[in-house]
C-alpha cells in the first residue's frame, strides 16, 4: 500500500519511518472599517476575513527532510465589534476650512458630526 506525501525518498532510505505531526496554531486577525455605525460595520466585516487561498505550504517552515503535508484554516470565534472614535475635525481654529481630520476617540458613537458642540 502507498501512501501520499510530500516526503522524497529512496532506496536509501530504506529502513526510515515515516511520521507525520498536526500542529494548531491560533491565528488572530484584526480588522478596522469606517463606517456609519456598528451594524454596517459588522456587515463590512463578514464580508473579509482570512484568504484561505494563502493557506498554503508557503506558510510553513521546513528545514532538513521534514516537508509541510498539509494546511488548514478554520473560522472559530470572533470578538465583539468594539468602537474606537469618530472621524471628526481636529481640534485646531481653521480646521474646518482646510480639511484637518482626526480620529476623536472621546466622541461619542451616537453624536453625528453635525449634532457637536464648537467650543
Amino acid at each position: 500500500m502507498s501512501i501520499d506525501t510530500n516526503v522524497m525518498f529512496n532506496k536509501n532510505d530504506i529502513g526510515k519511518n515515516l511520521y507525520r505531526k498536526k500542529t494548531y496554531y491560533t491565528l488572530v486577525i484584526e480588522q478596522e472599517v469606517l463606517a456609519k455605525d456598528k451594524d454596517e460595520a459588522d456587515k463590512l466585516f463578514s464580508d473579509c476575513g482570512i484568504n484561505y487561498a494563502a493557506v498554503n505550504n508557503e506558510l510553513t517552515e521546513t528545514k532538513g527532510d521534514v516537508e509541510t503535508y498539509m494546511v488548514d484554516a478554520n473560522y472559530t470565534d470572533s470578538g465583539k465589534t468594539e468602537y474606537i472614535g469618530k472621524v471628526d475635525y481636529e481640534d485646531e481654529e481653521y480646521a474646518e476650512e482646510d480639511g484637518l481630520v482626526e480620529i476623536n476617540t472621546m466622541a461619542s458613537e451616537s453624536i453625528k458630526p453635525s449634532e457637536r458642540v464648537n467650543g
